[in-house]
């Protein structure tokens, strides 16, 4: 007995697969919940205060740590009326800048105190830096590309 071929439901494998603009703007608004959450938690009582492992120098990095928040909100807000490649291009390219500025600064003051811990977490504190800061760095690279690709395809 010969075997009978299933058809395959799906698109074809060399199909490029994206979500569609109703499941986007869902992700989005997530995104907007979840960033609005974490501001409420770091800046309302006690907020970042409760962390005994922050200093009270993380009041020199909390307004870059907060504009990086809100760049994320605000991008968000824009994506869910409006997300063409180009915008969303941009947005990354302002949002990470933004972030990559907060990593830097957090790298410079350092306003941590692992020393109740019995692990050395300072240097896992600062490789989790280093990882954040060159990705920040090649994920601008990306989306400046990305950009530039969206704007010529445009003309």
């Amino acid at each position: 007995m010969a075997a009978t071929h299933q058809p395959v439901i799906g698109p074809p494998l060399h199909a490029k697969v994206t979500a569609g603009p109703a499941s986007r703007r869902f992700g989005y608004t997530v995104a907007i919940v979840v960033n609005v959450v974490v501001y409420v938690l770091v800046n309302d009582r006690p907020g970042w205060q409760a962390l005994s492992f922050l200093t009270d120098d993380f009041a020199l990095v909390l307004p870059l740590v907060n504009a990086s928040i809100i760049a994320g909100i605000a991008a968000n807000a824009v994506y869910v009326l409006l997300d063409p490649v180009w915008l969303r291009a941009l947005g990354d390219i302002v949002t990470t800048s933004v972030g990559l500025a907060a990593m830097v600064r957090l790298w410079q003051v350092f306003p941590f105190d692992f020393t109740q811990t019995f692990v050395d977490f300072e240097v896992v504190a600062r490789v989790v830096l280093v990882v954040g800061i060159a990705g920040s760095v090649i994920g601008i690279v990306v989306a400046v590309g990305r950009l530039v690709r969206s704007l010529a395809r445009a003309d």
